[in-house]
């Protein structure tokens, strides 16, 4: 299972396999045909409340990890059809954020390290 997290504002690469968009809003400013995406799977993205909770505020991450988690142990329906697909291809997970350090793209590919372990 192989996951890379990448900003969808960087140009695709041959590198990334399956290009999947991990946010629940569409990024501003971007129409879909560049992107190259394979799927859109903004079920996996954090609640709007969570999300607005959050603020993208570097010290409230470990509780917006906490709490996004929780939210993702309730899907795990769509988390296992994620991980069907890295099965057989890499899988770079899109997101829009800013902050490459501290976003949900990051946070679900934790999540889903953890969940391989």
């Amino acid at each position: 299972m192989t996951f890379q997290i990448k900003r969808v504002y960087e140009p695709p690469s041959k590198d990334d396999g399956l290009r999947i968009l991990v946010d629940r809003l569409w990024p501003r400013g971007l129409s879909k045909a560049p992107l190259k995406l394979d799927d859109w799977m903004k079920e996996l993205a954090p609640s709007n409340e969570l999300r607005k909770r959050f603020g993208h505020h570097e010290g409230n991450w470990e509780e917006f990890q906490e709490l996004y988690f929780k939210e993702l142990d309730g899907q795990s329906d769509v988390v296992e059809q994620l991980i069907q697909k890295s099965r057989t291809r890499k899988v770079t997970l899109l997101f829009a954020a800013k902050d490459t350090e501290h976003n949900n793209a990051v946070a679900l590919k934790n999540y889903l390290e953890r969940k391989s372990r």
